[in-house]
């Protein structure tokens, strides 16, 4: 198994992130190839961290081969070249990370 974790913090302009997000990026995301499960959870609460999360992202897939494919598909880049347009509506990029 193996996992892309995607940590939003608390943007800036709610309702412009949360309309680009779930009507734009969201259906792009889920067009990438070897996702094997998925999950977005809003953040109610974090502890020993000053970050303000919003909302965090999971990507499962099989194992770090198929990620990899995934990774490297015209759909993945598809997703990540419109990741761009959600940062004017954030105070900080996202926190992308890959783990096993």
């Amino acid at each position: 198994m193996a996992k892309i974790i995607i940590l939003y913090e608390q943007p800036k302009d709610k309702e412009g992130f949360e309309k680009h997000y779930f009507d734009v990026h969201v259906p792009l995301g889920r067009k990438i190839p070897h996702i094997k499960s998925e999950s977005i959870r809003r953040v109610i609460q974090t502890q020993n961290t000053s970050l303000n999360f919003y909302l965090i992202t999971e990507l499962e897939f099989e194992s770090m081969d198929t990620l990899n494919q995934a990774l490297s598909s015209r759909e993945s880049k598809d997703a990540e070249a419109d990741g761009i347009n959600l940062f004017k509506y954030l105070n900080n990029p996202p926190i992308i990370t890959i783990v096993e």
